[in-house]
């Protein structure tokens, strides 16, 4: 395994490499020889910003190569205009990935102010009769002023590390209580996932449970059961909460349980078009982060996790890593962004960071440490 994943980590870099060159702005997904980039002008568009920037830092970390973090030091500092900007809710995925990230893998805390900045924006989406952190409502509108979503997990380390980094306990409970609030109203007996869950804004009733991005309400979709594994992981390792570590076992065992046999998830795991319908690497390769991040806090499971996240990133570099990269491409095929929506069979920045993520983990522990690690914030 070290050689296949050295490879790929090679080919990764290459990718990277081109990708600086060629690249204009942040880019989204890639198809058909060109990489479909972010719009500008709208504030939620930005929420794939920061795997970019991350993608840059990591493949820093690995070269040490001065090119790569001149990248990433001027791709990071375009994103320092969202600190305040309150029409998104996934500012945890921009800045933990960009501003986090580099201050810990440089060393350079210039870096941090703005995340904690970031934060603190974060958390005026919180809504304190339900206990949640609003999603979405880009527009002002406050259409969606009760709508929580499941993404939200993975946004929730960006509050625990300012936290730990100012001493303010409030940004880690609203973290918290967010997490609480998610496993009651999103998370399943059986350890599957729904996407989206609407409250009384006013009340803090909930109302019920709906899908965006997955076939239905009641079904499970991938990339968002993946989200679920590694938020609740990370909730886990901040906070020692047993329920978050339960929860997040629950969410991996149906992971595993529903998984075909090369193991890279259908866009929804209810598909009634399985198996003539599409799959999602980038739901893969953040399966593989979040089985990392939950083999690390469940010594009594971390030999089953870790097995299962090795097999997981071999079935990706053998399938679905793209080779022979000669310019511009994405580094993982074959993911979907929203198969309802039209979105698929592309590749996603998002799971193009995630496969490097992975291979971080099992290649240089050294370097995921000091990136990820808790201890180091």
């Amino acid at each position: 395994m070290q050689t296949l994943f050295e490879d790929a980590l090679e080919q990764s870099i290459s990718t990277i490499r081109h990708n600086l060159k060629n690249l204009t702005y942040f880019p989204e997904s890639f198809k058909d020889n060109q990489w479909n980039l972010v719009e500008p002008d709208r504030d939620a568009a930005h929420w794939v910003d920061g795997f970019w920037t991350g993608l840059l830092w990591l493949a820093y970390a690995h070269t040490q190569d001065d090119d790569l973090k001149e990248g990433a030091e001027q791709w990071t500092q375009k994103l320092t205009f969202m600190k305040n900007r309150r029409g998104t809710h996934d500012l945890g995925f921009i800045f933990h990935l960009s501003h986090v990230l580099g201050g810990r893998i440089t060393g350079d805390e210039s870096w941090f102010p703005d995340a904690i900045e970031a934060a603190d924006t974060l958390i005026k989406r919180y809504n304190v009769n339900g206990e949640y952190l609003q999603a979405w409502d880009d527009d002002g509108i406050q259409k969606w002023a009760g709508r929580i979503n499941i993404d939200v997990m993975m946004n929730l380390s960006l509050l625990h590390w300012a936290s730990v980094r100012t001493g303010d306990p409030s940004y880690a409970d609203i973290a918290t209580q967010h997490a609480r609030t998610s496993r009651l109203a999103l998370v399943r007996g059986d350890g599957s996932t729904a996407q989206l869950g609407d409250f009384n804004p006013n009340t803090g009733l909930f109302l019920r449970r709906e899908q965006h991005q997955g076939f239905s309400y009641d079904s499970c979709w991938s990339r968002g059961q993946s989200w679920a594994l590694y938020g609740f992981a990370t909730s886990y390792r901040y906070t020692g909460i047993q329920t978050f570590l339960t929860t997040a076992r629950a969410v991996a065992d149906y992971t595993e349980k529903n998984l075909p046999d090369d193991l890279i998830p259908y866009w929804d795991y209810n598909s009634p078009h399985i198996p003539n319908t599409y799959r999602d690497s980038s739901a893969a390769a953040t399966n593989v982060c979040g089985l990392i991040e939950l083999a690390n806090c469940d010594p009594e499971n971390a030999q089953r996790w870790r097995d299962l996240a090795e097999k997981i990133l071999v079935s990706l570099c053998n399938n679905y890593l793209i080779r022979d990269v000669s310019g511009a491409s994405s580094i993982l095929k074959d993911a979907a962004r929203s198969v309802p929506h039209k979105l698929m069979d592309h590749g996603l920045v998002y799971g193009d960071y995630y496969f490097l993520e992975a291979l971080t983990a099992f290649l240089r522990k050294d370097i995921h440490d000091r990136a990820f690690a808790i201890e180091l914030n």
